[in-house]
């Protein structure tokens, strides 16, 4: 069960926080109902990942991954779903043992940034760092899913 709060992000200064990054891209074999068959390609990592439908709100998930072969993801993202979502990663470590995942996009995302905290329980408290903004969590437009067919960039400002 995969359960996280979603946020937007204020500023860049995650960039001089973070332990790391990469570059990542990702494609969905299917996609529909709250259910999502998605291929993701980190680095020189691959990983078939199947999420459910989310039950309260978007704060939780059932969430099945396991990494394959990079070839076999190659192969796999010539069957998604128009619309590979394109983003760079940046992780932050937290005093709290929590770590926070920025998504910076780009492509027709360009311009969207945001993070991640991935909880142990769904009231598990943790520290919220100044660059987060305003919370997202279970709005489905801030999905990647959603996101392959209502990019940012066509979002009304």
């Amino acid at each position: 069960m995969e359960i996280e709060r979603k946020f937007l992000v204020r500023d860049d200064s995650y960039k001089s926080l973070s332990a790391s990054h990469s570059y990542i891209e990702q494609g969905y074999i299917a996609s529909g109902c709250g259910r999502t068959v998605r291929v993701r390609i980190r680095g020189d990592k691959a990983f078939l990942t199947i999420k459910g439908p989310s039950l309260d709100g978007g704060l939780s998930r059932y969430e099945f991954e396991t990494e394959i072969p990079l070839s076999d993801a190659h192969d796999l993202m010539q069957l998604c779903e128009p619309g590979i979502i394109r983003k760079e990663r940046w992780l932050v470590p937290m005093t709290d043992g929590h770590t926070v995942e920025i998504d910076e996009f780009f492509g027709d995302n360009e311009g969207l940034v945001m993070a991640e905290i991935e909880l142990g329980a769904p009231d598990e408290p943790f520290l919220r760092p100044d660059f987060l903004g305003d919370e997202v969590t279970g709005n489905r437009r801030y999905y990647n899913a959603h996101l392959r067919h209502y990019p940012y960039r066509m979002w009304a400002s």
